[in-house]
Protein backbone atom coordinates (compact mmCIF):
# COMPACT_ATOMS: atom_id res chain seq x y z
CA UNK A 1 0.00 0.00 0.00
CA UNK A 2 3.13 1.78 0.60
CA UNK A 3 2.37 2.95 -3.20
CA UNK A 4 -0.97 3.76 -3.15
CA UNK A 5 0.57 7.57 -2.86
CA UNK A 6 2.58 7.60 -5.94
CA UNK A 7 -0.13 5.88 -7.80
CA UNK A 8 -3.06 8.21 -6.60
CA UNK A 9 -0.19 11.06 -7.45
CA UNK A 10 0.33 9.50 -11.08
CA UNK A 11 -3.65 9.39 -12.17
CA UNK A 12 -5.03 12.67 -10.40
CA UNK A 13 -2.28 13.79 -13.34
CA UNK A 14 -3.71 11.56 -15.86
CA UNK A 15 -7.33 13.10 -14.93
CA UNK A 16 -5.87 16.71 -14.46
CA UNK A 17 -5.46 15.87 -18.15
CA UNK A 18 -8.65 14.01 -18.77
CA UNK A 19 -10.53 16.78 -17.49
CA UNK A 20 -9.36 19.20 -20.61
CA UNK A 21 -11.89 17.06 -23.07
CA UNK A 22 -14.57 17.81 -20.76
CA UNK A 23 -13.85 21.51 -20.73
CA UNK A 24 -13.33 21.63 -24.19
CA UNK A 25 -16.16 19.70 -24.77
CA UNK A 26 -18.48 22.11 -22.86
CA UNK A 27 -16.90 25.09 -24.89
CA UNK A 28 -17.57 23.42 -28.19
CA UNK A 29 -20.91 23.01 -27.35
CA UNK A 30 -21.14 26.27 -26.40
CA UNK A 31 -19.96 27.38 -29.62
CA UNK A 32 -22.52 25.35 -31.21
CA UNK A 33 -25.06 26.59 -28.70
CA UNK A 34 -24.54 30.41 -30.48
CA UNK A 35 -23.73 29.57 -34.00
CA UNK A 36 -25.12 26.16 -35.14
CA UNK A 37 -27.67 24.25 -32.88
CA UNK A 38 -28.66 27.51 -31.55
CA UNK A 39 -29.95 26.10 -28.29
CA UNK A 40 -28.11 26.64 -25.18
CA UNK A 41 -28.49 23.05 -23.00
CA UNK A 42 -26.15 22.28 -19.82
CA UNK A 43 -22.93 23.48 -21.92
CA UNK A 44 -22.70 25.55 -18.71
CA UNK A 45 -22.91 22.63 -16.02
CA UNK A 46 -20.37 20.41 -18.00
CA UNK A 47 -17.98 23.64 -18.03
CA UNK A 48 -18.12 23.84 -14.42
CA UNK A 49 -17.61 19.89 -14.24
CA UNK A 50 -14.58 20.62 -15.99
CA UNK A 51 -12.66 23.38 -14.15
CA UNK A 52 -13.66 21.01 -10.99
CA UNK A 53 -12.16 18.42 -12.18
CA UNK A 54 -8.80 20.15 -12.52
CA UNK A 55 -8.54 21.64 -9.16
CA UNK A 56 -9.24 18.81 -7.47
CA UNK A 57 -6.94 16.85 -9.41
CA UNK A 58 -4.66 19.33 -8.21
CA UNK A 59 -5.78 18.66 -4.58
CA UNK A 60 -5.71 15.01 -4.81
CA UNK A 61 -1.99 15.32 -6.69
CA UNK A 62 -0.51 17.34 -4.32
CA UNK A 63 -2.13 15.34 -1.41
CA UNK A 64 -0.69 12.22 -2.89
CA UNK A 65 2.78 13.60 -3.18
CA UNK A 66 3.22 15.39 0.05
CA UNK A 67 1.01 13.21 1.99
CA UNK A 68 -1.27 15.94 3.47
CA UNK A 69 -4.48 14.21 5.08
CA UNK A 70 -6.20 17.24 4.94
CA UNK A 71 -5.98 18.04 1.17
CA UNK A 72 -6.36 14.25 0.57
CA UNK A 73 -9.70 14.22 2.73
CA UNK A 74 -11.08 17.53 0.91
CA UNK A 75 -10.47 15.89 -2.80
CA UNK A 76 -12.22 12.84 -1.31
CA UNK A 77 -15.20 14.74 -0.09
CA UNK A 78 -15.64 16.64 -3.16
CA UNK A 79 -14.50 14.10 -5.82
CA UNK A 80 -17.59 12.20 -4.31
CA UNK A 81 -20.42 15.16 -5.37
CA UNK A 82 -18.27 15.16 -8.80
CA UNK A 83 -18.73 11.96 -9.77
CA UNK A 84 -22.20 12.13 -8.43
CA UNK A 85 -22.79 14.86 -10.82
CA UNK A 86 -21.33 13.86 -13.64
CA UNK A 87 -23.34 10.55 -13.70
CA UNK A 88 -26.55 12.70 -12.86
CA UNK A 89 -25.50 14.91 -15.63
CA UNK A 90 -24.77 11.86 -18.28
CA UNK A 91 -28.22 9.99 -17.46
CA UNK A 92 -30.20 13.38 -17.95
CA UNK A 93 -28.39 14.03 -21.17
CA UNK A 94 -29.36 11.19 -22.61
CA UNK A 95 -32.92 10.31 -20.95
CA UNK A 96 -33.98 14.19 -23.19
CA UNK A 97 -31.92 13.45 -26.41
CA UNK A 98 -33.04 9.68 -26.24
CA UNK A 99 -35.83 9.61 -28.55
CA UNK A 100 -36.25 10.75 -32.38
CA UNK A 101 -33.92 10.01 -35.35
CA UNK A 102 -34.11 11.14 -39.21
CA UNK A 103 -36.32 9.32 -41.64
CA UNK A 104 -34.91 7.98 -44.22
CA UNK A 105 -36.06 9.25 -47.87
CA UNK A 106 -36.41 7.15 -51.05
CA UNK A 107 -33.75 8.57 -53.43
CA UNK A 108 -32.52 10.83 -51.33
CA UNK A 109 -29.09 10.58 -49.08
CA UNK A 110 -30.33 13.24 -46.66
CA UNK A 111 -32.97 12.25 -44.14
CA UNK A 112 -36.56 14.25 -43.09
CA UNK A 113 -37.20 15.17 -39.57
CA UNK A 114 -40.54 14.85 -37.70
CA UNK A 115 -41.45 16.75 -34.86
CA UNK A 116 -44.16 13.94 -33.86
CA UNK A 117 -40.64 11.56 -33.78
CA UNK A 118 -39.23 13.46 -30.47
CA UNK A 119 -41.01 13.55 -27.17
CA UNK A 120 -40.35 14.87 -23.46
CA UNK A 121 -39.12 18.05 -21.39
CA UNK A 122 -36.55 19.18 -24.78
CA UNK A 123 -39.17 19.07 -27.57
CA UNK A 124 -41.37 20.39 -25.10
CA UNK A 125 -39.22 23.55 -24.69
CA UNK A 126 -37.68 23.85 -28.13
CA UNK A 127 -41.66 23.65 -29.43
CA UNK A 128 -43.00 26.39 -26.87
CA UNK A 129 -43.34 29.64 -29.28
CA UNK A 130 -41.19 32.22 -26.91
CA UNK A 131 -38.15 29.94 -27.14
CA UNK A 132 -38.55 29.11 -30.79
CA UNK A 133 -38.66 33.07 -31.65
CA UNK A 134 -35.20 33.33 -30.05
CA UNK A 135 -33.74 29.64 -31.96
CA UNK A 136 -35.09 30.46 -35.28
CA UNK A 137 -33.31 33.57 -35.11
CA UNK A 138 -30.33 32.49 -34.32
CA UNK A 139 -31.15 30.06 -37.11
CA UNK A 140 -31.62 33.02 -39.75
CA UNK A 141 -28.69 34.98 -38.28
CA UNK A 142 -26.64 31.80 -38.87
CA UNK A 143 -26.94 32.33 -42.49
CA UNK A 144 -26.65 28.40 -42.41
CA UNK A 145 -29.47 27.76 -45.15
CA UNK A 146 -27.22 30.69 -47.45
CA UNK A 147 -24.48 28.74 -46.92
CA UNK A 148 -26.00 25.85 -48.67
CA UNK A 149 -25.64 27.17 -51.73
CA UNK A 150 -23.71 25.18 -54.90
CA UNK A 151 -23.34 26.59 -58.18
CA UNK A 152 -21.23 25.37 -61.17
CA UNK A 153 -20.41 28.11 -63.89
CA UNK A 154 -22.86 29.92 -61.95
CA UNK A 155 -25.37 27.91 -62.12
CA UNK A 156 -27.17 26.29 -59.03
CA UNK A 157 -26.46 22.41 -58.98
CA UNK A 158 -28.96 20.25 -60.73
CA UNK A 159 -31.31 18.43 -58.38
CA UNK A 160 -30.36 14.78 -58.68
CA UNK A 161 -27.14 16.66 -57.38
CA UNK A 162 -28.91 18.05 -54.29
CA UNK A 163 -30.67 14.75 -53.82
CA UNK A 164 -27.31 12.81 -53.28
CA UNK A 165 -25.70 15.64 -50.70
CA UNK A 166 -25.75 15.15 -46.64
CA UNK A 167 -27.16 17.69 -45.32
CA UNK A 168 -27.14 18.85 -41.34
CA UNK A 169 -30.45 18.49 -39.64
CA UNK A 170 -30.86 21.96 -39.42
CA UNK A 171 -30.42 22.46 -43.33
CA UNK A 172 -32.69 19.19 -43.90
CA UNK A 173 -35.55 20.73 -41.61
CA UNK A 174 -35.04 24.41 -41.95
CA UNK A 175 -33.61 25.55 -45.28
CA UNK A 176 -35.97 23.19 -47.38
CA UNK A 177 -39.62 21.61 -47.36
CA UNK A 178 -40.10 18.14 -46.12
CA UNK A 179 -40.15 16.12 -48.84
CA UNK A 180 -43.71 14.77 -48.37
CA UNK A 181 -44.76 17.65 -49.96
CA UNK A 182 -44.07 17.25 -53.25
CA UNK A 183 -42.12 20.76 -54.08
CA UNK A 184 -40.18 21.05 -57.19
CA UNK A 185 -36.46 21.85 -56.71
CA UNK A 186 -35.13 25.01 -58.54
CA UNK A 187 -31.91 25.63 -56.07
CA UNK A 188 -31.23 24.59 -52.51
CA UNK A 189 -33.81 27.19 -50.86
CA UNK A 190 -36.18 28.31 -53.65
CA UNK A 191 -39.03 25.63 -54.41
CA UNK A 192 -42.14 25.50 -56.76
CA UNK A 193 -45.41 23.95 -55.67
CA UNK A 194 -47.20 22.27 -58.46
CA UNK A 195 -50.25 21.55 -56.65
CA UNK A 196 -52.20 18.29 -54.73
CA UNK A 197 -53.12 17.63 -51.95
CA UNK A 198 -51.12 18.35 -48.73
CA UNK A 199 -50.79 16.39 -45.80
CA UNK A 200 -48.27 17.85 -43.92
CA UNK A 201 -48.93 21.25 -42.24
CA UNK A 202 -45.05 22.14 -42.83
CA UNK A 203 -45.76 22.45 -46.85
CA UNK A 204 -48.24 25.86 -46.09
CA UNK A 205 -45.60 26.81 -43.68
CA UNK A 206 -42.94 26.70 -46.01
CA UNK A 207 -41.80 29.73 -47.84
CA UNK A 208 -39.46 31.06 -50.77
CA UNK A 209 -38.58 34.20 -48.84
CA UNK A 210 -34.95 33.95 -47.86
CA UNK A 211 -35.92 35.43 -45.07
CA UNK A 212 -38.67 33.03 -44.04
CA UNK A 213 -37.71 29.35 -45.30
CA UNK A 214 -39.40 26.81 -43.46
CA UNK A 215 -37.99 28.38 -40.19
CA UNK A 216 -41.73 28.44 -38.59
CA UNK A 217 -41.88 24.63 -39.78
CA UNK A 218 -42.06 21.70 -37.20
CA UNK A 219 -39.10 19.98 -39.21
CA UNK A 220 -37.01 22.48 -38.27
CA UNK A 221 -37.75 22.25 -34.31
CA UNK A 222 -37.31 18.77 -35.09
CA UNK A 223 -33.85 19.65 -37.11
CA UNK A 224 -32.54 21.74 -34.06
CA UNK A 225 -33.87 18.36 -31.91
CA UNK A 226 -31.69 16.24 -33.99
CA UNK A 227 -28.67 18.36 -34.71
CA UNK A 228 -28.46 18.79 -30.69
CA UNK A 229 -28.75 14.85 -29.97
CA UNK A 230 -25.83 14.10 -32.02
CA UNK A 231 -23.91 16.67 -30.55
CA UNK A 232 -24.63 15.36 -26.83
CA UNK A 233 -24.07 11.71 -27.77
CA UNK A 234 -20.36 12.86 -28.96
CA UNK A 235 -19.61 14.10 -26.01
CA UNK A 236 -21.22 11.78 -23.99
CA UNK A 237 -18.73 9.13 -24.91
CA UNK A 238 -16.23 11.31 -23.46
CA UNK A 239 -18.02 11.87 -20.12
CA UNK A 240 -18.48 7.94 -19.51
CA UNK A 241 -14.59 7.74 -20.25
CA UNK A 242 -14.15 10.19 -17.65
CA UNK A 243 -16.36 8.82 -15.60
CA UNK A 244 -14.86 5.55 -15.54
CA UNK A 245 -11.50 6.63 -14.86
CA UNK A 246 -12.43 8.98 -12.06
CA UNK A 247 -13.93 6.02 -10.43
CA UNK A 248 -10.91 3.77 -10.35
CA UNK A 249 -9.22 7.32 -9.03
CA UNK A 250 -11.34 7.60 -6.76
CA UNK A 251 -11.43 4.08 -4.67
CA UNK A 252 -7.35 4.37 -5.30
CA UNK A 253 -7.51 7.49 -3.44
CA UNK A 254 -9.30 6.18 -0.69
CA UNK A 255 -6.79 3.43 -0.01
CA UNK A 256 -4.15 6.66 -0.27
CA UNK A 257 -6.23 8.28 2.45
CA UNK A 258 -5.96 5.43 4.43
CA UNK A 259 -1.89 4.86 4.37
CA UNK A 260 -1.66 8.80 4.78
CA UNK A 261 -4.06 8.36 8.18
CA UNK A 262 -1.60 5.53 9.12
CA UNK A 263 1.22 7.03 8.64
CA UNK A 264 0.21 10.02 10.48
CA UNK A 265 -0.45 7.41 13.45
CA UNK A 266 3.03 6.26 13.41
CA UNK A 267 1.26 2.71 12.16
CA UNK A 268 4.21 0.40 11.11
CA UNK A 269 3.02 -0.72 7.65
CA UNK A 270 1.10 -4.51 8.15
CA UNK A 271 1.17 -4.20 11.80
CA UNK A 272 -2.21 -5.08 13.76
CA UNK A 273 -3.90 -2.59 14.53
CA UNK A 274 -4.57 -4.25 18.18
CA UNK A 275 -2.28 -7.44 20.10
CA UNK A 276 -3.32 -9.13 23.02
CA UNK A 277 -1.47 -8.48 26.00
CA UNK A 278 0.38 -10.98 27.66
CA UNK A 279 -0.48 -11.37 30.87
CA UNK A 280 1.73 -10.22 33.55
CA UNK A 281 2.08 -13.49 35.85
CA UNK A 282 3.30 -15.15 33.38
CA UNK A 283 7.54 -16.01 33.80
CA UNK A 284 9.87 -18.05 31.73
Amino acid sequence: MRSSNHLIGLLNFFTFLLSIPILGGGIWLSSRANNTDCLKFLEWPLIVIGVSIMVVSLAGFAGACYRNTFLMWLYLFVMFFIIAALIGFIIFAYAVTDKGSGRPVMNRAYLDYYLQDYSGWLEERVASESYWSKISSCIRDSKICAKMGVSINGVPEAADMFYQRKLSPIQSGCCKPPTDCGFTYVNETIWTYEGGVVYNTDCNNWSNDQQQLCYSCNSCKAGVLGSLRKSWRKVSVINIIVLIILVIVYVVGCAAFRNNRRMDNDEPYGQARMTKAQPSWIHF
